[in-house]
């Protein structure tokens, strides 16, 4: 699959954010994954194209999962939260991505 040309323009699109919660963080440290926010339509093999152009890494697999956005109340009116899809981007052995900001 890695013969497949995705438009760059379109991967530039593809990863909205990266998510930094504590779980996020304790599956980084665990498994040497990164966890990101990607657009609803987004496939594996366009988030692992993404993020190799992007970050100039090594992807070893992507896992995806689809939250669905909860039904809030604020006071009187109900409001809604949009649905999320994430994606769990394991890398290479030996790679590393910091989205920290921090100098290494």
């Amino acid at each position: 699959m890695s013969t497949v040309k995705f438009d760059e323009g379109r991967l530039m699109q593809v990863l909205v954010a990266p998510i930094v919660s504590e779980k996020a963080t304790m599956v980084a440290e665990k498994s040497n994954a990164v966890t990101f926010k990607v657009l609803q339509d987004a496939t594996k093999f366009e988030i692992k194209a993404a993020v190799e152009l992007m970050f100039k890494v090594e992807v070893k697999g992507v896992s995806v999962v689809n939250t669905k956005g909860k039904t809030k109340r604020f006071g009187k009116s109900v409001g809604r939260r949009d649905n999320v899809r994430k994606a769990y981007v394991t890398l290479k052995p030996g790679q590393e991505l910091n989205l920290s900001g921090e100098a290494a």
